[in-house]
């Protein structure tokens, strides 16, 4: 069973970050492991600002979904060689991908449903799992750092969007998708979510326009 270093060691130069993790509980309920039995611990793949781009860029092949399939490409060998077992968001069942980084790292349900942290903002995301049966004993413990969210002052990310997509009653995806694809000003399919933009959380971090223009494709092509 590899230790936390050692997933640390596969994946440094990848462009893909080791996120924390989190041993398991009873209540878990986890899946299955190599060992065929519910798995011991997760440990969370993902990015932060723009260190992903350049390696996905480099790598990237035509394919229907390319950061998907780049993301496998990168962790699947890597996975067989630590002998973890790797499971990705688009994986069905699916799994709560948003609990379990809440649990490995001090991140929280911003207002536009994205999670935030507390040094990247919303420009962050996470990529796979990896599936340990047992928790290393170097497992670092999770951050305890409060959510940014709690003391914004007017919340201007909400008011960014300009067809108001986000509110009390969760995320209109119906309005937001209709601006997109009317691409009148403001454009956002070239500058970005204008709500993600209007968080001041984080923006070293921030993604470069290639990225966000990837990004929004991406999400509007997901919709019918």
């Amino acid at each position: 069973m590899p230790s936390y270093a050692d997933i640390v060691a596969a994946f440094d130069g990848t462009g893909l970050l080791v996120r924390g993790g989190f041993a398991a509980t009873p209540d878990d309920d986890l899946p299955a492991g190599l060992a065929g039995t519910a798995a011991g611990a997760v440990v969370l793949l993902g990015n932060a600002g723009a260190e992903l781009w350049p390696s996905f860029t480099a790598g990237r092949r035509e394919e229907p979904e390319p950061l998907d399939a780049w993301t496998e490409r990168t962790v699947a060998p890597r996975a067989a060689r630590l002998r973890v077992r790797a499971l990705y968001p688009n994986d069905r069942p699916y799994q709560p991908f948003q609990r379990w980084a809440m649990r490995a790292e001090p991140v929280a349900t911003s207002p536009i449903g994205l999670l935030i942290h507390p040094d990247h903002g919303l420009w962050h995301a996470y990529r796979a799992a990896l599936l340990l049966d047992r928790a290393p004993a170097d497992l670092p413990a999770r951050e305890d750092r409060p959510s940014p969210c709690e003391t914004c002052v007017g919340r201007p990310c909400l008011p960014a969007c300009p067809v108001r997509a986000h509110g009390d009653r969760g995320f209109d995806v119906g309005a937001c998708t209709q601006h997109l694809r009317a691409d009148t000003d403001p454009r956002c399919m070239e500058l970005g979510c204008r709500s993600r933009d209007g968080c001041p959380i984080g923006r070293p971090s921030r993604f470069g326009d290639a990225q966000v223009r990837f990004h929004m494709a991406a999400f509007l092509r997901a919709r019918p």
